[in-house]
């Protein structure tokens, strides 16, 4: 897989200026997510799918102002995790499904990730990335695949993928972005900050099942903290009015659970 993903997004690399537009920042998202589905343990439920995607796009299109053309993807894998790549290509593991308690805290999730494709960080990472480095040396610095830990994670546990690991400042500003992408889609913020807590939780009491995302997201209690004050600054009108949760969420969640369990992870390529 490391081989593959590191020729295709090396030539893409190469081959873009010292900036990088829309259509090549599509093009690179379009790669690695070729990748990632050949490679990946893709959920084939057709109903899970379908409200995923409907979910994504409700928060998607209203504060998208390029008319991308957004897709995504449920991963087959227990470990609670989710990541997004270049022009609109986001993927969400079945356990972090199964994690979240309502529709607010998938919507917390999904509006970091779409936050981060709106942000274009992966993006200015390239661009940044250029200025000193080309070809694989490039896809190297951006995605870390090189190396045989990250590898591992990235095969492993299906999350902590291509272009999945931003800075600390990416997944401020991303929460940031995430509390206004949610409200304006009309579900309740507040969902961001108690999935937050979950799994905040969940990395003393599970850590196997939270390792994905703690290695793709640092995440700490300032982070937590940052983002309430966040939610409680921008609360405007009416937040009684903002949904919380909804049946076609605990719908969704009940098929995910009846389904029969994810396949284990395939063991890493030998450096």
């Amino acid at each position: 897989m490391r081989a593959r993903v590191l020729v295709g997004l090396a030539a893409l690399v190469a081959a873009a200026a010292c900036s990088v537009d829309d259509q090549q920042e599509r093009a690179l998202g379009a790669d690695a997510a070729a990748q990632i589905d050949s490679e990946m343990p893709l959920l084939r439920d057709a109903e899970i799918n379908a409200y995923v995607t409907a979910l994504g796009l409700a928060l998607a299109r209203p504060s998208d102002d390029r008319g991308r053309e957004w897709r995504f993807r449920v991963i087959d894998a227990e470990q609670v995790n989710a990541f997004a790549l270049p022009g609109g290509f986001v993927y969400v593991n079945r356990g972090l499904i199964e994690r979240a308690g309502t529709a607010a805290e998938l919507a917390g999730v999904l509006g970091h990730e779409i936050a981060h494709v709106l942000l274009r960080h992966s993006a200015e990472r390239i661009e940044k990335a250029q200025k000193t480095n080309v070809g694989v040396s490039v896809v190297c610095a951006l995605t870390s695949i090189c190396s045989s830990d990250a590898a591992r994670v990235a095969i492993n546990v299906g999350g902590a993928a291509l272009f999945a690991r931003f800075s600390r400042h990416d997944e401020f500003e991303a929460d940031s972005a995430a509390v206004g992408i949610v409200e304006r889609a009309g579900y309740d913020p507040s969902g961001i900050a108690t999935m937050f807590e979950k799994l905040l939780q969940d990395r003393e009491q599970r850590p196997d099942v939270v390792a994905a995302w703690f290695g793709s997201h640092p995440l700490e209690e300032d982070r937590l903290a940052t983002v309430e004050r966040v939610i409680a600054s921008a609360r405007g009108g009416d937040g009684a009015a903002l949904r919380r949760d909804d049946p076609a969420f605990h719908k969704a969640q009940r098929r995910v659970r009846e389904l029969p369990p994810s396949p284990a992870p395939p063991t890493p390529d030998a450096r």
